[in-house]
């Protein structure tokens, strides 16, 4: 099955849907929302190891140190505007970071809102600062062959 789901409809169906839409972009653009079995079934094994990933770093204190360490040495390696994605942080955040004064979760990305492994920095910092998807994929990869 290549293609959008929405291929896969009947012609009436979608000049309904068609119909519904105020111009050919609103409709195209709804088009490319819309998932298949295939995404679902991808997106569903996503989320299910981000959830396992999240309750081992609750609940497994050597497994989120070791991913901590790994995270502060790949901030070593590849500086922290590297390992980390946001266009800017605070210059308190950025001093914990680099003192590996932070705490790792899966939380909701602020722009995607999808789960990713997020860097909490502690005191007052009150910012969870998703890492780059790159590394949040490498890291979750790692965990599933544990």
């Amino acid at each position: 099955m290549e293609g959008s789901w929405m291929d896969h409809l009947s012609s009436a169906e979608r000049t309904k849907i068609r119909k519904r839409m105020r111009s050919p972009e609103a409709y195209e653009k709804l088009r490319d929302k819309v998932k298949g079995p295939e995404d679902l079934k991808a997106e569903m094994k996503k989320s299910e190891a981000l959830a396992e990933l999240h309750f081992a770093l609750e609940t497994e204190k050597p497994m989120h140190d070791a991913l901590k360490s790994q995270v502060e040495k790949d901030m070593k390696e590849q500086g922290i505007d590297g390992v980390v994605d946001t266009a800017k942080l605070s210059p308190e955040a950025r001093k914990n970071l680099e003192q590996g004064k932070f705490t790792l979760t899966v939380s909701s990305h602020p722009q995607t809102h999808q789960d990713t492994l997020t860097t909490v920095p502690e005191g007052n910092v009150q910012e969870k600062i998703p890492l780059k998807q790159s590394f949040n994929d490498r890291y979750v990869g790692q965990f599933l062959k544990i």
